[in-house]
């Protein structure tokens, strides 16, 4: 029970400061190339990921043996450029906006696990999928007759993420969780460093000490998701992380002077309620597959 205890602790750190994250992530972006702000984070984020690898039971150099090279690779080049796309949603929508969209993952993963890895969908989750695309086009507004062509960059992050997701469940089925984790921050920090330089700026003073932090929450956010996975089911975790919404719609509002519509509350629950009840149906037919009671 105190295991529990500690996961949803671990998981509820993990996104309040993934929410920290973001809202250093769009005022950075707003004032510096998002591909130059990526960049200088992925490179935190490798070296944390190495550190990790290396303090692992198994070492770095067994951890960093893989049996699906290439997935894994595009794991790490697919992940720092949404990032770039979502750094740059951030600034051009807003961070609740594109919170509100990116919200919609499971539904896009639940998707795309029809043709990518040949799972069926029942009709209870085509029924949620259905659900939480409405939600989606609700925040993109169609009712008011003004689609932006904007809020394709938060869409283009949600995609992104949801194939990223999917190649995880693929290569995990051969690797270990802490293998994918070294490659996604050294594959990941190689791919951006080709491009990124190009980019390249002068922080201010002051910026330093906002990349500082953003480099210091990018590695922690993703220390505690990974401890509360470990000890929760992730269809415990999932629930909990659309409170990353609440928080971004808080700042959003109070910090950058963002406003929110009918449509994109109204959407927005849609999708969160959509998106949970995808997570919790894919581990009931899980278990179901694996000769295991729903519960």
């Amino acid at each position: 029970m105190r295991s529990k205890a500690n996961g949803y602790v671990f998981a509820l750190l993990a996104i309040v400061i993934f929410s920290i994250q973001d809202g250093l992530s769009k005022h950075l972006g707003a004032h510096y190339p998002p591909v130059f702000v990526a960049m200088i984070r992925y490179w935190a984020f490798a070296a944390f990921a190495t550190a990790l690898a290396w303090r692992s039971p198994a070492g770095l150099s067994a951890t960093a043996v893989t049996k699906r090279p290439l997935l894994q690779v595009l794991r790490g080049v697919l992940l720092p450029a949404q990032i770039v796309v979502v750094i740059t949603a951030f600034t051009v929508v807003g961070l609740a906006h594109s919170q509100a969209i990116l919200a919609a993952t499971p539904i896009f993963v639940a998707l795309l696990s029809m043709p990518l890895l040949g799972e069926r969908v029942g009709w209870r989750r085509w029924s949620a999928i259905t659900a939480g695309l409405v939600g989606v086009l609700l925040i993109l507004k169609p009712g008011e007759g003004t689609f932006e062509v904007d809020f394709l960059l938060p869409l283009a992050g949600a995609l992104m993420f949801a194939v990223y997701a999917i190649t995880t469940r693929l290569v995990s089925r051969d690797d270990s969780a802490m293998t994918s984790f070294f490659y996604t921050g050294v594959v990941g920090a190689a791919a951006i460093s080709l491009v990124g330089p190009f980019f390249w700026a002068t922080l201010s003073g002051p910026d330093w000490v906002w990349m500082i932090l953003l480099c210091i929450t990018g590695s922690l956010s993703h220390y505690f998701l990974i401890r509360a996975y470990d000890l929760l089911d992730a269809v415990a975790v999932q629930p909990l992380t659309y409170l990353q919404l609440v928080f971004a719609s808080i700042m959003g509002v109070t910090i950058f002077g963002e406003t929110l519509t009918a449509n994109m509350i109204i959407g927005s629950l849609l999708v969160v309620v959509a998106g949970i009840f995808t997570v919790w149906r894919e581990r009931v037919v899980a278990r179901r597959k694996a000769g295991l009671p729903p519960g």
